[in-house]
């Protein structure tokens, strides 16, 4: 659903006098809410990735969860720049299978060297460096869903 179609979609349930409205697809949810008097209320709209339930449930011996970061870890991350995913979808690191990842640890970038691709919704979006830096290290696995703002990168600017 685009943008166009969602804002038909609000002025829809605006007219109608409709208080709220849900619609939900395999790909995503929207809840609209007006007020009582539509005209004078904000209409709030909520988009969410729908949650994939496990294929097999986790044995009663899973491992435990992993600890926090040693607070020595978490002082040498300091120096560095995180880079944050804008967007929720799916991350790859190369432009196709059966090519080479746009960086690599140890690599140089500066602002405007696409890092990797965020697919959301069928759309692949070219991620850029906005900083200049060296990659420290890669935070999240190819091809692999991530969140908004989720960490991605961790850049020494030096």
């Amino acid at each position: 659903m685009d943008l166009k179609e969602i804002q038909a979609l609000i002025k829809f349930v605006a007219k109608s006098g409709a208080q709220e409205v849900s619609l939900e697809t395999e790909d995503f949810k929207i809840n609209i809410k007006t007020g009582p008097d539509a005209s004078d209320q904000p209409t709030i709209i909520q988009a969410v990735a729908p949650q994939q339930m496990p294929a097999v449930a986790a044995p009663a011996e899973a491992a435990p969860a992993p600890a926090a970061p040693a607070p020595a870890e978490a002082d040498e991350n300091a120096n560095y720049i995180t880079i944050n995913s804008p967007m929720i979808g799916t991350f790859y690191r190369t432009p196709s299978p059966d090519q080479d990842a746009f960086v690599k640890v140890g690599d140089s970038i500066k602002p405007g060297d696409v890092l990797c691709i965020v697919e959301a919704m069928k759309l692949f979006n070219e991620i850029e460096s906005e900083i200049s830096g060296k990659i420290v290290k890669i935070l999240a696995d190819d091809q692999t869903p991530i969140e908004y703002d989720q960490p991605l990168f961790l850049v020494d600017p030096s």
